[in-house]
Order: structure tokens, then C-alpha cells, then sequence
């Protein structure tokens, strides 16, 4: 058997090259994403950083446990307390104790030079910012500093900001951090700063700077130097001045026993004493690393699916056109005597040592491909600099068995109608493509279908949201791509008729063989409109969606903001300063709403802590700024005992009590006064200040009173934005700023999952034509006969291409139109009225290379096919 399978393999060969490189390429990107997805399991392992040489850290818990009836759950809190000056007290008598304070320091230079303006280039300086953020002007929240007269207006040339934390200098031990040039600080106005090695503004000892900290600016004199660590980027005052600029401990330094720690803190005290590894906890940021990894895993895990989907079923389609266009060869095999086994038996045998092949190749190159898509994702920003590959090997065994597999499996199904086949009808059914549904493909293609439309149709009646998820608009269309893949040799006809109509009613011949061709060769035009079938639906599902969900969060945003002026901190957790929002309120003739992010933690079911973002508000300023979509209730009658939820909490009714964690840890039990719609899932939580959990003001909103001159207010708020290096925005500034939209990584990843999605297809194409065109060399003899030109020949060709590159096409439209009309839906049902985005030109793009792609790989073997003389190829054997 295996001998005859070799000699089949060399007389077709050009069939099993196709089907081989078809397969390896596919088990090559299945081995190189899953290599890469293995590496995201295990974040790297981080050893303590600001508290490395500390013996004791005390903090409060940043952890919320709660006891329920399966367990003690966890979640983070948001804004985890102090330690109490009693509990520093007690602690101190056990040794000595160093308090730390981080709060931000952000440090302005006046300075001219090379030095300045070379720092100005690296990636760290808030100046030199590109993309989105250059919206962002140097006189932003970062960059300026309380000054008077002409230089109010904001920096000058020469001038650059960096962003920073303040700590006291005791605590610079912990890390330890050690001084490389100069002093430590000893009087208030003096500071110790670290050095960039990788880039930023050089300060120098004995220089002057401008720093501004919740206290507010003050010009201070860099006194000493410390080299950076890569973990903060500090600014280092006296331990008076920070206590000053930062009264709250944020966490204590003990030089004792951890044993004698714990015991004088007793067990409720609500304090993490931290030794060893768990100091790390008490660094910035200690989950950065696992948090990283979040996105990536994400992000390969959606790749990795979707190349086995598009791999599975491009290499399917090869295979079972490549057994297809054998018919002729198993009808002449039964007529001599071969029986169904044997039959069947060979094709697998050449599927098994084909998937066997192509697979270990395509192990080998996913395998040496790999580095370079993890090489490629670390530049483009997509995974952090220290992403690396790890030592798994199960992602190669696991491509390798999955192309043998998808070989074997794609045989076996096409072989199987040819091995029952009577030898006549075999002979008969050589000549044209008929019964080319059987029934067991109707009832797959019917069920698939119905799964398809079935569980969309469940989830808009039941959870409208959980279509917006990316999870479900990923895995969705696979359904329905899959369904009309098996439906598509009934399809073809009509579809192929529709799209021949016009050519079919032109003057000449071509028009008519096109609709002919098209028609009788219904396999051929099947398995060439499968790859692109796939690729446009995907294509045009996954962007579509993602830009008509960005659309109606932009729609949510406009509508709910109605603000004439927003200003927020400009930095992802830093608030605004204490200066700037008491000048704010005191602009006259403007209502000014203040609000702090927070969030508030319930327990669902007695079973899981769920963590919803909140913010802390003012209940009788915000109906004058926003119009939230309430759907019951009043926002009148949020209070320090009440609560706004939204419509996905278990509990809606109004009036009734719920049991929250504040982001503090506190306990409360809140009344509902009012619920908001779901919409896109930005509809948080609202409540009062008293419930913010120790949250600081990061949002003002401003709204000109009624008769009030908007331009007198708008000068009023700039004016306290430049003393106090704030930056004021309109509703509209900011909502291009800050409002949803895809960011670049979204893009990056979608452009690599549709990448890979083109390369299958490509790939699947070329092979598919090739063979296809290769097999029609009669045809072309016949034509070339009947009196058609060699260019009439291969305008045909490309003609036929075409076409079917454009009924799948076609299809894959209609799987998107259905993706989209469902996404659409969902967000009727959670009262976001936006419209819908197609994306027209990534469309127009993949249809176009699909078809360019198309025309050329049958032109090519059909020009070689004509160098022969036509009555010479008309007496050949296929």
C-alpha cells in the first residue's frame, strides 16, 4: 500500500505539492502561535524592588477577603488605606521603623542646550509624545509650574517635564538606592533625584527645578544623584517636607522580628506584614508583568484559534478538491476491479504520508518562525521587551498531530462517496459535477447552520451583552463559515449566475463560457471560493465589529457628556491638584461638577466578589452635566446611603438595599436610587464622596450657567490651569482625546490575525488553481480548436477565477451582514442606538489581492499549458 501510494504521489505530483505546502504552511503557523501562546502561561519571576533590602514591610491590605459559604474569596482593592499613626507608634517600639509616602512629583527643567533637546527624544518625556498624546500641548498637566506674568503662559523653549513619584530620603535605603553624585536633601527646598540611563532629562547636581506635588510648585535644588533601578523614576525630599506634602503613611519600613511584627499587630489589625518574596507586593505596580501577559494571551489565543479554524479548513478544501478531481481515476480503478476498500484504503494511504510530510515541515518552520512573531510583537508594542520564548514543545506535537489529522480527515470524507460509487456511474460522474451534495452534508450543513443563527437568536432574547464580548464576535462567524462552506457547492450556481449575468449578455463567446464553466465546474469553483469565503468573513466581522462598537461607546460618550468643559489629570491614577479645583470653583458663572474614580465590589450569588468601576459624585452637580440613560429611578436621589447601578447587577429594583465593598475594603450597605442601562458596558457605578474610598478628585466637568458669558469662563479656567499646570479641554477636545476608540495594539492584532488569515488563503488559492488549471489542459486544447486565441484562453481563465474569488466573496458577505446585524441588535436591546460600520476598504482590499492573486496563479500553469500545440494536449490523458 505504501508503495502505491509513493507511485500515486509521483504521477500527480503537482496535486500532493499544493496539498503539501497548503499543509505545512498551516501547521507552521499553528506551531509558531502556539509556541508563542505557551510562552504566555508563566509571567516572569520578580524579586522585590523598592523594598529589596527592607527585613519587614507593613501596609495595609490591598486585598478585599470575604468568607463565603464555598470559600474565602479575594479581589484587589482600589484604594487600599494607610497605616494609623497608632499603629506606627506600636510598631516602632519593636525597632527601628522608616516611613515611606509615595505621591507624584512631576519635575519641570528651564534649561537650553543638546542635552535638553537629545532627552527630548526619548520615550519617557511627556514633550515628546507621538500619536494620540500630541494632542496634548507642553503647557499640559505635566510640564507646568506656578509662575506669574509672561511665564504663565506655560513653558518655553528649552523647557521639559518628566513625570515622577515623591518619597521621603530615609526610605531610599529600602531599595537601596545609593548616591552617585552630591548629598542627601537636609533642608526643605532640597531634593535627591534618580538618573534615566535609557533616556529623559539629565539633572544634575546644584541644578534648579520647578516640582510640582499635591502641595503644590515650588522651585527646589537637586542636591544628590542616585542611579535609576528601571522600577520608578523618583524624586526624594526630606522626611519632614514629605510627611508635609503627604501626611498618609503609605506603608512602614520595621527592623525587627516579622514574628514580634505580626504579633504586636494582632490578627484583625488589617495590616500585610510582608518578608521575603511578598515584599514585591509592596512595589509599584507588582502585577505589571502578569497584566502584560493578560493582553497577549488574548491576543495569540484569538490568533491561534483562528489559524487552526482558517488552517483546518483551507487544507480541508485542498485535499477534498484534490481527491475530487481523481474521479475519472477511481471510476477507471473499479472497472478493473478495484474494490471500495482498496479504493479508499490508497487515498488515505497518500493523505497519512502527505499530512505526515507536510506537518513535521510544517513543525520545523513553526518552530523556526516562532522567535520572529515574538521578535515582531515585541517591537510593534503588542507584548512587553522582556516577552521571550520558553521550552514547551507541546505546542509542536500538537501541530504536527493536527495536520495529520486535517489530511487524513479531508481524505476521508471525499473519498469515501468515489469508494461506493459503481464503476459506470463513476465514469459518468468523471465527465461533469453532479450529485455533488450528499445528504450527510445537507444534515451538517442545515445543523451547523442552525447552531449559527440558533444561539446569536438565544442570546438576544436572554444576555443582549454577551455578543459584544470579544470572545463571541471571534468565535462566532466560525459557525456560520462553516455552514455556508458545506452549502457552497449548492450555492455556487445561483450565486455564479448572479455574478455572470452581465458578462453572459456582452458580444463574444467569453461572457457565456464564463457562465457555463462557472457552473458545470461547480467543485472547482467551490473549493477556490472556500479560502476566500472564510477570509471575508472574518475580515470584515472582526473590524466591523470592533469599529461598530468603538462607534457607539463614542456615540454613549457624546451623548452622556454634556459638559462645555472637561478636565482630567491627564495620567492614568494621578489627581488633580488641590489648587486647581478650588480655582475651579470659584470661577464665577460656571457649575462645576467634581467626580472621583472608584470602585465598589459586591458578592453575587454567595459565590464570587464581582469589582464594578464607580464614580464618587456629586448627586445635585451632575444632572447639569450629564444625561445618563436611567431606566429607573432618579439621580436626584443618589445620597451618602444610596447608590446608582446599573441594569447587569443582580439587584434593580429601586429601593432595595445591596451590600457593597467600597474601594477602601469599607462595608456598606447601599439603597438603589436609580439603574442605568447597560449600553456598551461603560455605565458604571455612581455614588457620593463619602463613599469614594479615600479616591482624589481626577475629573472636573464645566458647564457655563444659563446667561453666564462662556468666554469669561473659559478665559477663567485657562487662567487657573496655567498657574497650577493644569490642562483645560472642550467637550469636544476631549472627547477626541480621551473618548473610546481603537487603540494601536487593537489595530496591530487585528492586522496580524487578518495577516495570517491572508496567508492561508493566499496559499490555498494558488494551490487550488494550479491544480485546478493543471487539470484542464483538454479544455484548453478543445478551446484553442474550436478557433479561441491563446489570449482568449487566458482571459477566460482569469475570468473564471474571478468569479469565484468573487462567490466567495459574496458569501462572506453575507456571513459579515449577519455577524453585524446581530451585533447591531444587541446594542438596540441595550438602548445604544449607533449605526452600523462596514469596513469598505479592508474589504475592497482583500477581495482585490484575492482575486489578483487568483487571476495570476491560473493564468500561469494555463500559459505553460498553451506553449504546447492543441492537437497534442487534446490527445493527452488526464
Amino acid at each position: 500500500m505504501l508503495m502505491q501510494a509513493l507511485r500515486g504521489m509521483r504521477t500527480r505530483w503537482v496535486t500532493f505539492v499544493g496539498s503539501f505546502v497548503a499543509l505545512a504552511l498551516g501547521v507552521g503557523l499553528i506551531a509558531a502561535t502556539g509556541l508563542a501562546l505557551a510562552a504566555t502561561f508563566d509571567a516572569p519571576e520578580r524579586g522585590p524592588e523598592r523594598f529589596a533590602a527592607a527585613p519587614v514591610v507593613v501596609r495595609a491590605a490591598d486585598h478585599l477577603r470575604v468568607d463565603t459559604p464555598t470559600g474565602t474569596r479575594s479581589k484587589p482593592l482600589d484604594h487600599p488605606g494607610p497605616v494609623g499613626p497608632r499603629t506606627a507608634d506600636r510598631l516602632a517600639a519593636l525597632g527601628r521603623t522608616v516611613e515611606d509616602r509615595t505621591f507624584p512629583a512631576d519635575v519641570t527643567v528651564s534649561r537650553t542646550g543638546p542635552d535638553v533637546t537629545a532627552a527630548r527624544t526619548g520615550p519617557d518625556v511627556t514633550a515628546a509624545r507621538t500619536g494620540a498624546d500630541t494632542r496634548e500641548p507642553r503647557t499640559g498637566p505635566d510640564t507646568t509650574a506656578p509662575r506669574t506674568g509672561a511665564d504663565a503662559r506655560g513653558p518655553r523653549p528649552g523647557q521639559a517635564a518628566e513625570a515622577r513619584v515623591g518619597h521621603p530620603w530615609p526610605v531610599a535605603a529600602a531599595a537601596p538606592y545609593r548616591l552617585i553624585s552630591g548629598r542627601a536633601p537636609a533642608a526643605p527646598g532640597e531634593i535627591v533625584v534618580t538618573t534615566r540611563p535609557g533616556g529623559g532629562i539629565p539633572l544634575r547636581t546644584g541644578e534648579r527645578v520647578l516640582v510640582r506635588t499635591p502641595a503644590g510648585n515650588a522651585p527646589r535644588t537637586v542636591v544628590g544623584t542616585v542611579a535609576g533601578r528601571g522600577f520608578e523614576d523618583a524624586v526624594f525630599f526630606t522626611d519632614d517636607e514629605a510627611a508635609r506634602i503627604s501626611p498618609d503613611i503609605d506603608a512602614l519600613v520595621v527592623h525587627a522580628d516579622a514574628t514580634a511584627v505580626r504579633r504586636a499587630l494582632g490578627p484583625d489589625s488589617g495590616m500585610d506584614v510582608l518578608t521575603g518574596h511578598d515584599r514585591r507586593r509592596a512595589d509599584p505596580d507588582p502585577d505589571r508583568d502578569a497584566r502584560a501577559l493578560v493582553s497577549v494571551n488574548a491576543l495569540l489565543g484569538t490568533a491561534a484559534g483562528i489559524t487552526l479554524f482558517v488552517s483546518a479548513a483551507v487544507v480541508a478544501s485542498t485535499f477534498s478538491f484534490a481527491v475530487a478531481q481523481r474521479r475519472r481515476e477511481f471510476g477507471l480503478l473499479r472497472t478493473v476491479g478495484a474494490t471500495p476498500g482498496q479504493i479508499r484504503r490508497t487515498v488515505c494511504a497518500e493523505a497519512v504520508l502527505v499530512g505526515v510530510l507536510a506537518s513535521a515541515a510544517g513543525s520545523w518552520l513553526g518552530a523556526g518562525g516562532a522567535p520572529l512573531l515574538v521578535g515582531r510583537m515585541t517591537e510593534a508594542g503588542l507584548a512587553p521587551p522582556w516577552f521571550a520564548l520558553g521550552d514547551a514543545s507541546w505546542p509542536l506535537h500538537t501541530a504536527f498531530w493536527t495536520g495529520v489529522f486535517v489530511a487524513t480527515a479531508g481524505a476521508l470524507v471525499s473519498c469515501h462517496r468515489a469508494g461506493r460509487t459503481a464503476p459506470t456511474e463513476a465514469l459518468r460522474e468523471a465527465a461533469v459535477d453532479s450529485r455533488v451534495m450528499p445528504a450527510s452534508r445537507w444534515a451538517a450543513a442545515v445543523l451547523v447552520l442552525l447552531a449559527g443563527l440558533g444561539l446569536p437568536a438565544l442570546a438576544l432574547a436572554v444576555d443582549p451583552g454577551d455578543l459584544l464580548g470579544r470572545k463571541s464576535y471571534v468565535t462566532r462567524p466560525m459557525l456560520l463559515v462553516v455552514g455556508f462552506a458545506l452549502l457552497a457547492p449548492v450555492l455556487v450556481r445561483p450565486v455564479g449566475r448572479l455574478l455572470t449575468w452581465l458578462p453572459a449578455r456582452l458580444p463574444g463567446a467569453i461572457g457565456v463560457l464564463l457562465r457555463e464553466n462557472t457552473a458545470a465546474g461547480v467543485r472547482r469553483t467551490a473549493a477556490v471560493a472556500a479560502p476566500v469565503l472564510i477570509t471575508v468573513a472574518l475580515a470584515a466581522t472582526l473590524t466591523g465589529t470592533v469599529a461598530t462598537l468603538e462607534e457607539a461607546r463614542t456615540t454613549e460618550a457624546r451623548t452622556a457628556t454634556t459638559a462645555d468643559f472637561v478636565v482630567t489629570s491627564g495620567q492614568e491614577g494621578r489627581p488633580l491638584t488641590p489648587d486647581f479645583v478650588e480655582r475651579a470653583r470659584a470661577v464665577e458663572g460656571a457649575v462645576v461638577s467634581v467626580s472621583r474614580s472608584t470602585a465598589v465590589t459586591a458578592l453575587e450569588e454567595d459565590t464570587a466578589l464581582v469589582t464594578s468601576e464607580a464614580r464618587a459624585v456629586d448627586p445635585a452637580r451632575l444632572a447639569a452635566v450629564s444625561e445618563l440613560p436611567v431606566t429607573a429611578g432618579r439621580l436626584s436621589d443618589l445620597d451618602d446611603g444610596a447608590i446608582v447601578v446599573n441594569e447587569e447587577w443582580l439587584t434593580t429594583r429601586v429601593g432595595d438595599r445591596v451590600t457593597v465593598w467600597l474601594g477602601d475594603g469599607r462595608k456598606a450597605s447601599l439603597r438603589i436610587a436609580a439603574v442605568l442601562a447597560t449600553g456598551t458596558g461603560d455605565n458604571g457605578v455612581y455614588v457620593t464622596r463619602r463613599n469614594a474610598g479615600g479616591a482624589g478628585v481626577d475629573r472636573i466637568d464645566v458647564k457655563v450657567a444659563e446667561g453666564a458669558d462662556r468666554r469669561a469662563v473659559a478665559a477663567a479656567l485657562h487662567t487657573a490651569g496655567a498657574a497650577t499646570g493644569t490642562r483645560v479641554t472642550t467637550r469636544a477636545e476631549w472627547l477626541a482625546a480621551n473618548g473610546p476608540g481603537t487603540n494601536g495594539q487593537t489595530r496591530t492584532g487585528l492586522r496580524m490575525i487578518l495577516g495570517i488569515a491572508l496567508l492561508c488563503t493566499a496559499t490555498a488559492l494558488a494551490n487550488t488553481l494550479v491544480m485546478a488549471t493543471s487539470d484542464r489542459v483538454r479544455d484548453l486544447a478543445v478551446l484553442r480548436l474550436a478557433g479561441a486565441t491563446a489570449p482568449q484562453v487566458l482571459r477566460l481563465v482569469a475570468a473564471e477565477a474571478v468569479v469565484a474569488v468573487g462567490v466567495g466573496a459574496f458569501l462572506g458577505g453575507v456571513v459579515a451582514a449577519v455577524n453585524l446585524l446581530v451585533v447591531w441588535g444587541a446594542l438596540v436591546l441595550l438602548g445604544v442606538m449607533s449605526a452600523v460600520v462596514v469596513p469598505w476598504g479592508t474589504l475592497g482590499l482583500v477581495v482585490a489581492a484575492a482575486a489578483l492573486l487568483a487571476a495570476v496563479s491560473a493564468v500561469l500553469p494555463a500559459s505553460l499549458a498553451l506553449r504546447t500545440r492543441p492537437v497534442e494536449l487534446a490527445g493527452s490523458r488526464e
